[in-house]
């Protein structure tokens, strides 16, 4: 009964807040109606192995023109929201603003989009941050991402699963194939940790795919490390307007 009633007297004082605006809301870490409408969820027919959406409907595997000429290093994908709009203005509070509330939520939207992906013994592996750049941002998006979507589904998690071989340039303003050659071996599976990926499939986790050189690298990592299968989800998916 106490904690019912510290429960009452906390909401009263701390409302639940809007996780974009800050306005009421019904209930914690949620989005007001406004911000829910300018919030561009994907939904439909998407490409199954990037997760850009397609026009039309269909009942069964689709992909997207650039997902037919160069083949992704992973099975299947899915992303959660489209990155403009609120969908960009979430990652960026995710990544810059210290908004890490934001990945709790996120990984429930997340883990919609890639139950279909699940099979047995998976495992979820953020792909991974370089130390310096970790000791500068002082942790890491896509492994708070990779916790609350493990949770949603009820699977394992390694925050480190994957590491940096070397430190990489920030890819924004690259040209696709920059961002390709720029990450080539960048990333490896650590060595203290190559039973947790060996004959497993695993599902890697990213805030944001553009060109998905980052991904690329990190699935070819976990293949050279004996995964079974690899497959990706990300938060949110770069996509040209229609």
């Amino acid at each position: 009964m106490f904690g019912a009633a510290l429960q009452t007297v906390l909401r009263v004082i701390y409302p639940p807040r809007c996780l974009i605006c800050g306005g009421l809301v019904e209930t914690d870490f949620g989005l007001c109606g406004g911000c829910w409408r300018d919030t561009p969820f994907l939904a439909g027919l998407s490409c199954s192995a990037c997760g850009v959406p397609l026009p039309g409907a269909s009942d069964r595997a689709e992909f997207c023109d650039e997902c037919l000429s160069v083949p992704r290093p992973w099975e299947a994908g899915c992303a959660a929201l489209l990155y403009r709009d609120n969908g960009r203005k979430l990652v960026l509070m995710l990544k810059h603003g210290d908004r890490h509330d934001i990945a709790a939520v996120a990984g429930g939207w997340m883990a919609r989009q890639a139950r279909p992906l699940l099979e047995d013994r998976m495992i979820a592996v953020p792909v991974p941050l370089h130390p310096r750049r970790h000791l500068r941002r002082r942790f890491n998006q896509s492994a708070l991402l990779a916790q609350a979507l493990a949770r949603a589904l009820g699977i394992g998690w390694s925050p480190d699963a994957l590491e940096r071989a070397r430190h990489t340039p920030v890819l924004d303003g690259k040209s696709r194939e920059a961002r390709f050659e720029t990450l080539g071996a960048a990333i490896r599976v650590a060595p203290n940790r190559a039973a947790l990926i060996r004959d497993r499939p695993v599902l890697l986790v990213d805030d944001v795919m553009t060109s998905g050189a980052t991904l690329s690298a990190a699935a070819e990592a976990c293949l050279a490390g004996g995964a079974r299968r690899v497959c990706v989800c990300v938060l949110a998916r770069v996509a040209k307007r229609p």
